[in-house]
């Protein structure tokens, strides 16, 4: 008898042990993707990630006041920072409103409130990181259909603003052109200063400059199967062209 109560000892505490084991790994496995959530996009105005975790509420006014359907908040999928908002730049992008009402919107400070025009909004910076992909480069026309994906969020969002329609209608008549959307459509007060088409000597591609605020249109709405163009959050022109060309 007392046999089998050692044995009975033994074998719960390495299985307690094995459990507890497990679940630490299971840790060591999970915190990479949650350090994920540090390479979000955020919206218009959001401080740094640390503070920004520590100061919004998760409140969603932010998304409620957003006439784009731009900001979606985070889920368990996403790691850490659950209820936070942020932005997928490739589902929809962030349009620079006049008045940056998300950051009106937020009553904790995450959205800093010194933000208070589109020149003001530093969210990231554009990177043309896939140029084979590029339609412009390549010469060819913007295909049929290219905006269904576009029309398709669109559509599903509840209280369609008239902002998103006119939207739509102007990315429609790229259908059969070159493409020049990246720049076209760049949704800054002075688009020139961010983007433009430049040759390079087998079509056209887009140049990025320091006046990007790294809002993600141009990746939403670039017609390839997959973005040629990319937004790295929360890095600036400097941090990309400049000091990363350095290293």
């Amino acid at each position: 008898m007392a046999n089998i109560k050692e044995d009975r000892r033994q074998f719960l505490k390495f299985s307690t042990l094995g459990i507890l084991g497990l679940t630490l790994g299971a840790g060591m496995v999970i915190s990479p993707y949650a350090l994920q959530a540090e390479m979000r996009l955020r919206p218009p105005g959001a401080v740094k990630e640390n503070e920004f975790l520590a100061l919004c509420i998760k409140c969603g006014q932010c998304l409620q006041v957003c006439p784009y359907h731009s900001i979606k908040l985070s889920d368990m999928a996403k790691g850490h920072g659950i209820g936070t908002p942020y932005i997928d730049a490739r589902e929809r992008g962030c349009y620079s409103c006049t008045a940056v009402p998300c950051v009106l919107a937020c009553p904790s400070g995450a959205l800093d409130h010194k933000t208070e025009k589109p020149e003001d909004i530093k969210m990231g910076i554009a990177v043309l990181e896939f140029p084979d992909r590029c339609l412009a480069r390549t010469n060819t026309p913007v295909p049929k259909g290219h905006s269904k994906r576009v029309h398709d969020f669109t559509n599903n969002q509840n209280n369609v603003t008239q902002l998103e329609i006119d939207l739509l209608n102007k990315l429609d008549e790229f259908e059969g052109k070159q493409c020049t959307i990246c720049a076209d459509m760049c949704p800054i007060p002075n688009p020139l200063s961010a983007i433009s088409m430049i040759g390079d000597g087998e079509g056209k591609k887009p140049e990025v400059y320091d006046g990007c605020i790294g809002c993600g249109a141009c990746e939403e709405l670039c017609p390839a199967n997959e973005a040629a163009i990319v937004i790295k959050p929360r890095m600036s022109y400097d941090d990309y062209y400049i000091k990363g060309s350095n290293s």
